[in-house]
């Protein structure tokens, strides 16, 4: 995600964002951070966010259905195409309470955020502070002072993780390319 919008993070997580309206009757097309646009017709209701960081009321999402990488969605209230196009560029948030219940050591990305990273070996890398999607797996970005770790969180990467800290096992050499990229 390179998107930065300001949202209260305790209650929302963003999920996508608007791209552009789609038809007259306004259907806006929604791209989805998780590479999963038919994961968008799983949410009763979204909150948009402004660039600016305005919250808008809670719209029902009506239908969705996926067109490539993106949702084309109906949501309530926006029935024109002028009013679909004023949206352009808006996050799409869903309240944390409204997603999905995961099974056993499934996570959400956002759980990740601010998780202090040690390696497998002892190492301290530093804190998540975003996520990238190469195309192929999600990227974690962590950083200490100005140093920063590019880690694909392929299966196995993760070995053990609380509410504070987690503990990676990385291949060999990976930590040593971030650091060679720097010099």
């Amino acid at each position: 995600m390179t998107d930065s919008f300001s949202f209260p993070t305790d209650d929302y997580v963003l999920i996508g964002k608007i791209t552009k309206a789609h038809g007259l009757k306004g259907e806006v097309k929604i791209m989805s951070f998780s590479g999963r646009p038919q994961n968008i017709s799983q949410y009763r209701h979204v909150v948009l966010v402004s660039e600016q960081g305005r919250l808008t009321p809670p719209f029902t999402v009506v239908r969705s259905r996926p067109s490539n990488k993106e949702a084309i969605v109906v949501i309530e209230g926006i029935n024109d195409r002028s009013h679909a196009e004023g949206l352009s560029g808006y996050g799409v948030l869903v309240r944390k309470d409204e997603l999905p219940q995961l099974k056993g050591d499934e996570f959400y990305l956002h759980e990740l955020q601010g998780l202090h990273v040690t390696t497998d070996e002892g190492v301290r890398l530093g804190t998540v502070q975003a996520f990238l999607d190469n195309g192929a797996q999600d990227i974690l970005v962590i950083r200490k002072g100005n140093d920063e770790f590019l880690i694909p969180l392929i299966p196995g990467m993760i070995v053990e993780r609380n509410k504070e800290a987690m503990i990676i096992a990385p291949p060999p050499g990976l930590i040593d390319i971030n650091c060679d990229e720097k010099n």
